[in-house]
């Protein structure tokens, strides 16, 4: 009696041992965030000195390493999830490269777009400097809170729109209707369908060609030798133009001449530098399909690390753009909507948000974007990632205005579709009786029809995931109105609390 008794007690230790351990690991998170954002409200005050407005200098920090935090958990996803739902990286792996990439970005190359967070936006090109701060202020915390909710229920969304809704709303709420660009809002309204449908279509389409390349024939060791390094070198060169035109427009623009010359010359080297390691890779390769699939895991963890960088380049300015023209308005006294300055010290509480937000809250939205859409490997991970590149340079060369959050999920959403659509086609065509397919017997159905509609819908949620479709969907359609009527109730509590 008492040897159970005290395998009870011990019992009880170490389940509260357990309990102790998990609250913890929940709370500590949320405190080195905590942590995170008191740090940047004191290097705020030190930035500014002392002012007449360095309180709200102080609470705008505070607000932007807020939307900083949210940025990095919910954005990494796109870059990341592919890597990590296909195994080309673990999740600590994934963390680490993203943090590093995204930092390098935002510091290296960031800030070049912060003007345009109000000047697109907005038609008038300055207002009263106190009524400017309180629509900035507003919309930086409505749009930093959409995008938390969106993290905690696990929807990928566009910080970038989430952003635009608040400075819509806030901007609504101050002057009305008429400050808002509606030019420029409609086309932001249409990126919603164009995002993701053209990246979706440009996944399908290279992982079709991969497909009728490499992963259908007969020697697959053979065709991978040939076809591999000109994947590879298309990637390079590709990735190239990429950040030429979007990751290091900071430092340097070239023009489109230049940029597709760069691409070519990068697509050359990358095709003579990818012939031998392909061809040593392969040494004493199965003739399988996924050995071959293992040949596209590095081009992977490398296109996901510059996708990262040119990410942490642009989307800094969602966190620190309206920050910025906080900051330059308390500086100069005017509310102008352009010529905004970007100090150090701004870029870096972004920077360093991002990167904390992902490795502290980003787990939960790559888990949903790499695992819970569809079953991705290193090849349909690829055309994913490659996918986001070419749409993104597509859209520029076009001046289409587009989300990268969209074009990534599109993109996985087109590789899982095109599947579907295969795996349906085999089905129909299979010379296989129907009823073969079910051996056993409790599996019968009660005529071949049925079974084969059965089998379609087992196929169909097994490849995409319909819940995730709608659920993502219906978070983009909201996001900007969203935070529009976030950002205007936030507005007039902040006017009625100073009046």
């Amino acid at each position: 009696m008492s040897k159970s008794a005290l395998d009870k007690d011990l019992q009880r230790v170490s389940g509260l041992e357990t309990a102790t351990h998990n609250l913890s690991r929940s709370l500590a998170a949320p405190g080195v965030a905590l942590v995170f954002l008191l740090l940047a409200g004191v290097w705020a005050s030190f930035a500014v000195g002392q002012g007449p407005g360095t309180y709200v200098v102080v609470i705008g920090a505070l607000i932007a390493g807020y939307m900083a935090l949210n940025v990095g958990a919910n954005d990494v996803a796109n870059n990341m999830g592919p890597a990590v739902g296909s195994r080309a990286l673990t999740m600590v792996g994934a963390l680490a490269i993203a943090a590093v990439f995204e930092a390098s970005g935002a510091l290296l190359a960031g800030g070049d777009v912060v003007n345009t967070v109000a000047r697109d936006l907005l038609i008038s090109p300055e207002m009263e400097s106190r009524t400017f701060i309180m629509v900035m202020m507003a919309a930086l915390l409505a749009s930093a809170l959409w995008v938390n909710l969106a993290t905690y229920v696990g929807a990928p969304v566009s910080t970038t729109h989430a952003v635009v809704g608040g400075v819509i709303g806030s901007g609504i709420a101050s002057s009305g209707l008429a400050i808002v660009n509606w030019p420029t809002m409609g086309a932001v309204a249409a990126s919603w369908v164009i995002s993701p449908v053209m990246g979706g279509i440009i996944a399908a389409v290279f992982l079709a060609v991969i497909r009728v390349t490499i992963t259908t024939r007969l020697d697959k060791i053979t065709s991978a030798r040939v076809w591999v390094p000109i994947f590879v070198a298309a990637m390079i060169g590709i990735f190239t133009m990429y950040l030429a035109t979007k990751g290091l427009s900071r430092i340097w623009k070239p023009g489109w001449g230049v940029t597709i010359l760069l691409g070519i010359c990068f697509t050359l080297l990358g095709w003579v530098a990818a012939m031998p390691w392909v061809r040593h890779q392969s040494r004493h390769m199965e003739n399988r399909k996924k050995h071959v699939a293992a040949l596209f895991r590095l081009p992977l963890i490398v296109s996901a690390a510059l996708l990262s960088f040119a990410h942490g380049a642009n989307d800094v300015a969602n966190a620190i753009g309206p920050f910025a023209a906080i900051v330059t308005t308390i500086q100069t006294g005017h509310g102008e909507v352009a010529g905004i300055a970007l100090p150090f010290w701004v870029l870096a509480i972004g920077a360093i948000g991002i990167s904390l937000g992902l490795a502290l809250f980003g787990p939960r939205l790559i888990r949903t974007v790499g695992e819970q859409i569809t079953k991705l490997n290193e090849i349909r991970a690829f055309c994913a990632a490659l996918s986001a590149a070419v749409t993104v340079l597509i859209a520029s060369a076009l001046g289409m205005p587009v989300s990268s959050t969209h074009i990534a999920v599109g993109a996985v959403f087109g590789v899982g579709f095109l599947r579907e659509y295969i795996s349906r086609r085999d089905m129909e065509g299979s010379a296989v009786p129907i009823n073969a397919r079910f051996i056993d017997p409790s599996q019968l159905n009660a005529t071949p029809e049925e079974a084969l509609a059965n089998a379609r819908r087992a196929e169909t949620r097994m490849l995409v995931r319909r819940q995730h479709v709608y659920s993502i969907a219906a978070a983009w359609v909201i996001t900007v109105p969203a935070a529009a009527l976030v950002s205007a109730i936030l507005y007039l509590g902040l006017n009625l609390l100073i009046n």
